[in-house]
């Protein structure tokens, strides 16, 4: 591989990946790890040109960001994990669920999305607006190449079909907030098209982990031991 990932390493257990969300690094998790790190081994990861981890040369996709993972687990002995995802990362989480399902115990979404028509409009057009000026300047400008790759991720990824959540073999959890920039139906069909899977909504915006940490993290250690 062309990278190598930085990550926080902590407890012992069963091993529990965190993989945060487009733009961020691995201190989005500043509420979980340690919470977590009392009942598993959590690794969490800045994911391909985020935080320390460097860009490397390999397509900057959230199908490369999954192959990466496996990857990691390759280097560290993990055979079989279990996965959460915010935003991006869940995106990330998923497609991995779908490309190596033995290599998830169970997998958590949250905040995910099948492409860039489930986000509101009101997240997303920003976001296209930026893109294409972006892209614009990314030719002479180094910020706005990385600019172009990271706004690149919301516009491009992950286009994954509802039929092809059938491959996941996982018991997943579906996390979202009341108030959150995917659409209600759209997180709802997600839930739905994953074989066995439940949805959970937790007060708050996108960024629940964050905002409401003891609420998140009980939902999500409910699930695990459940």
């Amino acid at each position: 591989m062309d990278i190598e990932h930085y990550y926080i390493e902590k407890g012992q257990g069963e091993p529990l990946i965190l993989l945060h969300g487009n733009g961020e690094n691995c201190d989005y998790f500043k509420g979980q790890i340690d919470e977590f790190a009392r009942y598993y081994h959590v690794y969490a990861l800045d994911t391909r040109g985020h935080g320390k981890t460097p860009r490397g040369s390999a397509p900057f996709t959230i199908r490369q960001f999954a192959d990466d993972l496996l990857a990691f687990m390759d280097a560290h002995h993990i055979d079989k994990a279990h996965l959460l995802g915010f935003s991006d990362g869940g995106n990330i989480a998923m497609v991995f669920a779908i490309k190596y399902p033995d290599c998830v115990n169970r997998l958590i979404l949250n905040g995910a999305n099948l492409n860039a028509k489930g986000v509101k409009p009101s997240t997303q057009i920003p976001i296209e607006i930026g893109y294409k000026i972006a892209r614009m300047f990314a030719r002479k400008s180094p910020e706005a190449k990385q600019n172009a790759d990271m706004l690149g991720l919301m516009v491009n990824d992950p286009n994954v079909l509802p039929a092809e959540l059938s491959a996941i073999k996982a018991k997943t959890l579906v996390i979202a907030g009341t108030n959150d920039m995917i659409k209600d139906a759209h997180t709802r069909l997600i839930a739905q098209s994953i074989p066995n899977s439940q949805l959970v909504l937790i007060k708050g915006n996108h960024f629940i982990a964050n905002k409401n940490p003891e609420t998140f993290n009980r939902a999500v250690l409910e699930f695990l031991n459940s």
